[in-house]
């Protein structure tokens, strides 16, 4: 669903497009509706369009790669693992972080034309965003623990191989 403001209209299944209603009358997402150009200023939301770019081109290709070496078992792929879930962590942040942002819908926010978010609509959106920050966030560490236990394993072999080395 975040790749289809980059798609010309006529591309995009009906079936996706029914969803992605569905979703923004039920949720009222800032994130996605401000990618699709249904709230904001011209530019105001790049930011995510920026995202689900990343997100289209690295963390969704990479997500398979990644896939592929820890099912071979390949210490290799630790360094990649650990990008993607930086970048994935990071870009979801900011959707979370805008999710809390928004004031809680009033007579006040609906009169003055403002962006909000109700109780349930803001706890549906969180539920929904904070797992895809979360599990990433705890594969950045893993990933970054694994990274260093193998850099560490390799400075000593070094110095075990090469004593004038340090």
């Amino acid at each position: 669903m975040d790749l289809q403001s980059f798609y010309p209209p006529q591309f995009v299944p009906q079936m996706l497009k029914d969803f992605h209603a569905w979703y923004l009358a039920t949720t009222n997402d800032p994130v996605v509706s401000g990618a699709a150009g249904l709230v904001g200023k011209p530019g105001e939301f790049a930011w995510i369009k920026s995202f689900f770019l990343l997100e289209g081109l690295f963390q969704l290709p990479t997500f398979f790669v990644a896939l592929y070496g820890l099912w071979i078992g390949s210490a290799r792929i630790n360094l990649l693992i650990l990008i993607y879930a930086a970048s994935t962590t990071t870009t979801v942040l900011a959707c979370v972080s805008t999710v809390l942002e928004l004031p809680t819908t009033s007579e006040l926010t609906i009169k003055a034309g403002l962006m909000s978010l109700t109780d349930v609509q803001r706890y549906m959106l969180l539920a929904s965003y904070v797992p895809f920050m979360l599990v990433p966030a705890v594969m950045m560490v893993d990933m970054g623990l694994r990274t260093l236990r193998l850099v560490e394993t390799a400075t000593k072999l070094t110095k075990k191989s090469d004593p004038k080395s340090s």
